[in-house]
């Protein structure tokens, strides 16, 4: 890659490039569905009456997916702030190889069907939505196809239901017509396809970042070993959850069991396994656990099947995790952070748990680990494991703390923070708790805001997408309540105090989560890199 080259005429600031990403802060309609319409936010209220101010896209073709209908997320948020490029991402890459067929005609695929054809079972595990956030269930409905078409006669499925990026109790919209389809195949061709075990996503083998190992436990004992919560059906699974008040999302784990409460879906020696979640940060913990030899430690798997697993795509390219996939990731290189390491520039990234992995493995274009750990640190606060509408202020005040000590420090001359608040308490639902949640962030933005002012700095303030911005929404004059991402667009501030006109905002008609690196590169004094898109400031 080649170096940065130097502006004319614009050395960059005295002091840091600060760059907070208030995760699920977004612009939706000014009503009581607005939690950050709602709060108050004195500092952000200031900020976006800027004239160093803007609006951009945070979703659907702005980030890669497949068409704006496409709610954005953190990981292709994060990889298109990084990136400085939109990139095929998730559904888009995926579909693409469902479309032309490539995914049935890799070796991979072909090796399961060898596997199989011997009476061994394959396991599809995964969220089971078409929201195209960490999955979708079109997918599987073809993978379910080529088997049945291929003779493959023993089929298991493990849904991990959704209610986050789509309604809070819409599991039987998903489940009901994919039993219908599992019973005709029974009935016409003789094969043996079920679902037989499953879960709530936030309760069920789905955790992220090493947050809570066992949420993995508790999925690799009802998918692997049939322990769980037993019904004979997955329908009655969620209906009695619901009777007892329990959403989709948050459903403990269940396992499907004969008349003689014998578990129908507990993997053998031969089988083989399908994650097919796209996206890698809640695919990984599981992903370890199936790969993983006598050196895993995070619980005790028990019983350990010998079984061929294979994750959707590759969650980790460097630390090579899965070992098997079936679609190539997209390959992105050339981050902006790898173009300032050429140009030594000191940096640090900072969050909680829960998003830490997005301002680090995502951020770096889906690699773990420091691009020149001379130059750079990485700061993970350890997040509660308290549910996030009983906590909305999270760990934001001891990210401020910890990045004011770090500003303060001198060593760094650019950081990155992500406040979670806004997107994981607006999964809830709960109002209230995002009003507070969002005015918290502005609270913290406003301390840093001073210290960065008192350095001589710059502050960038955005999001990766919005979220506590549509707490719910109207269908036929009834209140829905809305716990998934929305199409909003998101803010994107500059607050540079030493600012005489020496830039202005361009004129960038559609402008989105990409053009930030090049931001970032022409506020640090450098040119953006060639291929990028374009800076959203113009000198």
């Amino acid at each position: 890659m080649d170096r940065l080259k130097k502006l004319k005429g614009y050395q960059g600031p005295k002091g840091p490039l600060m760059l907070i990403i208030m995760d699920g802060v977004g612009f939706g309609r000014e009503d009581d569905s607005n939690a950050v319409f709602l709060a108050k936010t004195p500092t952000l209220d200031r900020l976006f009456k800027s004239s160093l101010c803007t609006k951009i896209t945070a979703h659907g073709e702005a980030v890669g997916l497949p068409s704006n209908e496409d709610m954005g997320n953190s990981e292709v948020g994060h990889n298109a702030l990084g990136a400085g490029r939109v990139f095929a991402q998730g559904a888009k890459r995926v579909n693409e190889d469902f479309r032309t067929g490539a995914v049935f005609s890799g070796k991979l695929w072909n090796k399961i069907l060898d596997r199989c054809k011997k009476g061994k079972a394959v396991h599809f595990i995964g969220l089971f939505s078409d929201a195209n956030v960490h999955s979708n269930i079109n997918h599987v409905d073809a993978m379910i196809d080529n088997l049945a078409n291929a003779g493959i006669k023993k089929l298991r499925i493990h849904p991990l239901l959704d209610g986050r990026d789509v309604a809070p109790r819409s599991a039987l919209t998903y489940v009901a017509p994919f039993e219908e389809k599992l019973k005709k195949i029974r009935e016409t061709k003789g094969f043996d396809y079920v679902i037989a075990s499953g879960g709530g996503r936030m309760n069920v083998t789905m955790d992220r970042y090493g947050a809570d190992w066992n949420i993995v436990k508790r999925g690799w004992d009802a998918h692997v070993n049939g322990i769980g919560r037993k019904f004979h059906s997955c329908e009655e699974a969620i209906n009695t959850f619901y009777a007892e008040g329990v959403d989709d999302q948050y459903m403990g784990s269940f396992v499907i069991v004969d008349n003689a409460d014998k578990p129908i879906g507990m993997m053998e020696d031969g089988d083989s396994v399908v994650y097919f979640n796209f996206r890698g940060d809640r695919a990984l913990e599981i992903s370890k656990a199936f790969d993983e030899g006598p050196e895993f430690d995070k619980f005790d798997r028990g019983r350990i099947p010998e079984v061929l697993y294979a994750g959707m795509m590759e969650y980790d390219s460097e630390a090579k995790i899965p070992k098997n996939f079936l679609v190539e990731p997209p390959v992105i290189q050339n981050t902006v952070c790898e173009y300032l390491a050429k140009e030594d520039i000191t940096m640090f990234a900072i969050s909680e748990t829960q998003k830490f992995g997005h301002v680090t493995y995502f951020w770096n274009g889906n690699r773990s680990g420091y691009i020149n750990e001379t130059l750079e640190k990485y700061i993970e606060i350890t997040s509660d494991r308290i549910p996030f509408d009983q906590a909305p202020k999270m760990k934001a005040y001891e990210i401020t703390e910890k990045t004011i000590e770090l500003l303060k420090s001198g060593k760094y001359k650019f950081g990155r923070l992500n406040f979670a608040n806004g997107d994981m308490v607006g999964h809830t639902g709960v109002m209230d708790a995002a009003i507070t949640a969002v005015e918290t962030v502005d609270e913290c933005v406003d301390k840093i805001l001073k210290v960065v002012q008192e350095l001589g700095g710059i502050a960038i303030i955005t999001a990766d997408h919005g979220n506590s911005d549509e707490m719910f929404s109207m269908k036929k004059d009834k209140k829905s309540i809305k716990t998934s991402h929305t199409l909003n667009k998101v803010p994107f501030v500059i607050v540079d105090f030493n600012n005489t006109g020496q830039y202005k905002m361009a004129d960038i008609p559609n402008g989105g989560l990409s053009n930030v690196a090049a931001t970032i590169c022409n506020l640090l004094g450098y040119e953006k890199p060639s291929d990028y898109d374009p800076s959203l400031i113009a000198f």
